[in-house]
């Protein structure tokens, strides 16, 4: 095997949580009055975190002071209905049970905030990750390597031993900066050219093509 470690990003890596986050951003939006977006929009959106989410959503001119009211609305909300029509890509259940069973340790990272990622992980990986880090007030978001750091320190790992997985130029950056080499995945919420612009080298386009090159 190729590493001793695998951390993958959550949203669009993982898990498919485009439909509950677009539900949620909307609920958000129609209780202040404002205009709804579909869920192409809030795809190029994601991966900085709730905040820059919130930032994008809102109609340009927004108050600083609103948007961040809308922002402490937006996040419990999702919380409680995180786990709808949230559900694992194709493949990825059993790509960590393949990586679990050869002794791969396993770990997921989020710029989602931490709540909603332990539940997440904890609800659909269960038994398979080592653990599962998010944004709080100790781990700033990506692409600051807080979270893959803590993970690494968690499962005893050194950054020559682990890869980081993701779908977004974030998470490339998060990757360099921490120190890490990343695999990128093509299946999430940024097309193929964005990605080759952000600088990925190779695109692994299902998880049984991303199982075979780390188990090999």
């Amino acid at each position: 095997m190729r590493y001793k470690a695998v951390l993958f990003d959550m949203d669009g890596t993982v898990l498919d949580t485009l439909a509950d986050l677009t539900n949620a951003i909307n609920h958000t939006l129609s209780d202040y009055g404002m205009p709804l977006l579909d869920k192409r929009r809030v795809a190029q959106y994601l991966g900085n975190g709730a905040a820059h989410l919130m930032a994008r959503a809102v109609p340009e001119g927004t108050p600083d002071a609103l948007r961040e009211e809308m922002l402490r609305a937006y996040q419990p909300w999702y919380d409680s209905h995180c786990a709808i029509l949230t559900a694992p890509y194709p493949g990825i259940v059993p790509l960590m049970q393949a990586l679990r069973e050869a002794g791969v340790k396993q770990a997921v990272i989020s710029n989602k905030q931490d709540t909603a990622v332990k539940q997440l992980a904890a609800q659909h990986f269960p038994g398979l990750l080592e653990t599962a880090v998010g944004e709080s007030e100790t781990v700033r978001r990506k692409p600051n390597p807080d979270a893959v750091l803590a993970a690494l320190r968690e499962m005893g790992v050194e950054k020559r031993d682990a890869v980081y997985v993701g779908d977004t130029e974030v998470d490339l950056r998060t990757a360099e900066n921490a120190g890490l080499a990343c695999a990128v995945v093509g299946w999430g919420f940024r097309t193929e050219e964005q990605l080759y612009e952000a600088g990925a080298e190779h695109i692994f386009q299902s998880a049984e093509e991303l199982r075979g090159w780390l188990l090999e």
